[in-house]
């Protein structure tokens, strides 16, 4: 019998003794697109209880962990998570690959470098604005993309005119035509359409936004001094897609926007259509407008063929009538009378073209031709003045891409016409035909794992104009422990015309015309640098900071000054206009909050005056703070942005001011309905001085510096009857 029973425990010593080997786990976690260690992924034995971060190599250490069969869960921001059942004992490291989910900016493609690189692999800095936060800003501002960059650090929307609402996009203190605006890699607008630009593009069929700030003119020709923005829209999947927006604000402005978009194997359609009225809008009682009275209508439809799965071709037309009235309240309401007679109406009509035709010629290299003309005519009356013109522009590009495991080519050639004509009604004569030819080459080479270096070169011939020769260099830096770094800089220039903000501000009334013997073209240098570093706090929180310090040096600033005549004329500047200064943009992630925090420091210097003043309506200093909750049912926003100090013209210093702004989104099945308060301390200009100067039938606008508007309450809803997968869950 105690034979027996020593038996019975010396098997049951046997098998706790089995049960209880424990074994030392080490885990591996990578990225799968690139192979790289990821520091701060969390891998979690479920039934244990137990969970490590991974080191800076990408490795998370257990010890104390039995044989058997083990549910581990490997998790990392911006990634996939993996459930998966792994067996102990097994060979170390156990190594595990992580997908992007799509959301973090490594793996977005981005066009305006002209690659098909992401966005962690181009040696130039370049900001990108889409998802979630492109939505929210359609929201708080449906009928045009003044939200969207209004809000980006660094960047600037100075309004021009009271009446018309005239808007001109300033990167970092830098006058709006020193920025080429791009759509899918068209130049966009321009010239005559001036600060009227910004306010006809509507949103809601864009589908991301790509900002590279400095001198881009080795990419993309003259005009990118201060920087480019890339607009880039929707395209069409096999699943069908329909997007209708409505949106009502409490200053009696009317939005409706709508989207589809389908293909099958061979073809492809979106279609984009936006209504928007807007009564004539005078918080402040003083019988002048805020917002003038608005009709406008744009339209964009776009055909895709793809022949193979190698080619695609497209084809776009975009027609917008825009008609807007604003200045005395009374004169727009029931006509001019002896005292109420002040209006100032602009009727514009745009038609434009784009055509792409895009070939994959084998597994490395492809070609790219595109077209686009455009055809913009516009109507400014003010009592005793009219300004009334056309212009014609196209633009034709070819450009060959070939990509290698470590270095990618581009060559290209493009031309680019802007024809201007003005009423044969005005005797000034201030008609320009500009015809520029440029060829391009650029190479972007990985020297090793961490660093890549990116030069390029462009040689533009404008006529009467001379030409440019256009370099450009910049250089990568990433490691695997969060940090990169990135350095640039190149050369640009710009073409004068009469279409500078100092002429709009005064409806280019006696203005003379760009005198080609006289002038010369503008030409700039530009470099930056900066940092960015991301890490994991605490193992939960996601910290990601970003710092920027530029300098860009324009020289020949064109300058408008009033002679003997009491005609306004252009000249060059003597000396340099230099804008130096910092941009800081920190971001902390916690599951569904995020906060945004961003600095900027904006020094822009005309130092061809005495005493090198400050660029008037430039506010040195800039802060903001974006607080969002984002679930899939619930999303809220709570946004507070900082203007400093500037000096007006006449070297009057004005009064810094905060705004504030809260957005809420219910999501549903078929939809969302959404809700949002701009500006609801109502902050505006009107608060700390006029904003009209009497007499009435003759009245002085003085300049803005500040909001018009103040506080404007909306209420939308969009409507998804299917395609909407993507954002309920």
């Amino acid at each position: 019998m105690n034979k027996i029973i020593m038996s019975l425990l010396l098997v049951l010593l046997f098998c706790v003794s089995i049960n209880a080997q424990t074994n030392d786990v080490t885990i591996k976690v990578l990225s799968e697109s690139e192979s790289i260690p990821l520091p701060g992924a969390t891998v979690y034995f479920e039934m244990l209880a137990k969970g490590a971060a991974t080191d800076i190599d990408g490795v998370a250490r257990f010890t104390g962990i039995p044989n058997g069969q083990h549910a581990v869960n490997i998790s990392y921001i911006g990634f996939e998570t993996i459930q998966t059942i792994i067996n102990i004992p097994a060979a170390s490291p156990i190594t595990f690959s992580l997908i992007t989910d799509g959301n973090t900016l490594d793996e977005i493609l981005i066009q305006s470098s002209r690659s098909t690189r992401t966005i962690r692999k181009i040696p130039t800095r370049i900001e990108y604005i889409g998802g979630e936060e492109l939505s929210e800003k359609n929201m708080m501002n449906p009928t045009n993309i003044s939200m969207v960059l209004r809000e980006s650090t660094g960047i600037q929307m100075q309004q021009t005119s009271l009446s018309s609402g005239n808007t001109n996009i300033r990167i970092q203190g830098l006058d709006g035509r020193y920025t080429q605006l791009l759509r899918d890699e068209f130049p966009l607008y321009g010239g005559f359409s001036s600060g009227l630009s910004i306010l006809q593009i509507p949103p809601l069929d864009l589908q991301q936004f790509e900002i590279v700030k400095g001198s881009s003119s080795t990419l993309y020709g003259g005009g990118a001094i201060a920087g480019l923005v890339n607009m880039v829209s929707k395209t069409p999947d096999y699943d069908p897609s329909l997007e209708i927006m409505l949106t009502q604000t409490h200053a009696l402005g009317s939005t409706a926007n709508a989207f589809y978009s389908k293909r099958n194997k061979k073809y492809g359609v979106t279609l984009y259509g936006s209504a928007n009225y807007q009564k004539a809008y005078d918080p402040e009682d003083d019988d002048f407008s805020n917002l003038p009275e608005t009709k406008a209508i744009s339209i964009n439809p776009k055909l895709f063929y793809y022949p193979s799965d190698k080619t695609t071709f497209w084809f776009g037309i975009n027609g917008t009538y825009d008609d807007r009235t604003g200045g005395d309240i009374t004169a727009i309401r029931d006509g001019e009378n002896g005292i109420h007679q002040y209006t100032e109406k602009n009727i514009s009509k745009r038609l434009s073209t784009q055509a792409v035709y895009t070939t994959q010629i084998d597994s490395i290299s492809s070609l790219h031709i595109k077209n686009s003309v455009a055809f913009f005519d516009r109507d400014l009356t003010i009592p005793d003045l009219t300004f009334a013109g056309s212009q014609f522009n196209s633009f034709s590009e070819v450009n060959y891409q070939k990509q290698k495991e470590t270095t990618d080519w581009i060559f290209g050639a493009n031309l680019y016409t802007v024809n201007f004509n003005e009423s044969d009604q005005n005797l000034l004569n201030r008609d320009q035909k500009d015809v520029t030819i440029g060829v391009f080459g650029k190479n972007i080479l990985d020297i090793s794992d961490h660093w890549s270096l990116e030069t390029g070169l462009r040689t533009d011939f404008a006529n009467d104009w001379g030409t440019f020769v256009l370099p450009r260099i910049s250089i990568l830096y990433k490691n695997k422990n969060g940090f990169s770094s990135r350095l640039g800089g190149g050369l640009g220039y710009k073409i004068p015309d009469i279409f500078t903000e100092e002429a709009e501000l005064i409806n280019f009334n006696n203005v003379l015309a760009i005198d080609k013997d006289m002038l010369e073209a503008e030409r700039s240098y530009g470099v930056n640098i900066d940092f960015n570093y991301n890490t994991l706090l605490f193992d939960t929180i996601e910290l990601s900071i970003n710092q920027l310090l530029y300098l860009t040096a324009i020289e020949n600033g064109l300058l408008l000054t009033l002679n003997t005549a009491d005609f306004f004329e252009f000249e060059n500047a003597t000396n340099k206009i230099t804008s130096t200064g910092a941009e800081t943009n920190i971001k902390f992630s916690y599951q569904d909050f995020r906060w945004f925090l961003n600095y900027a420091l904006i020094d822009t210097r005309l130092t061809y005056l005495e005493g090198n003043p400050q660029k008037p309506l430039t506010a040195k200093h800039n802060a903001g703070s974006v607080i969002m909750y984002e679930s899939p049912v619930w999303r809220f926003g709570f946004e507070t942005y900082y203007t400093g100090k500037q000096f007006l013209s006449d070297n009057t210093q004005t009064m810094d001011f905060i705004t504030l702004g809260f957005l809420a989104v219910r999501n549903f099945k078929w939809g969302s309905i959404f809700t949002n308060f701009e500006n609801f301390t109502d902050r505006r200009q009107s608060r700390f001085s006029p904003l009209v100067l009497p007499p009435n039938d003759n009245p002085t606008f003085p300049e803005i510096y500040a909001p018009t508007d103040g506080f404007i309450f909306s209420l939308g809803v969009i409507i998804k009857p299917f395609g909407n997968e993507e954002e309920h869950h």
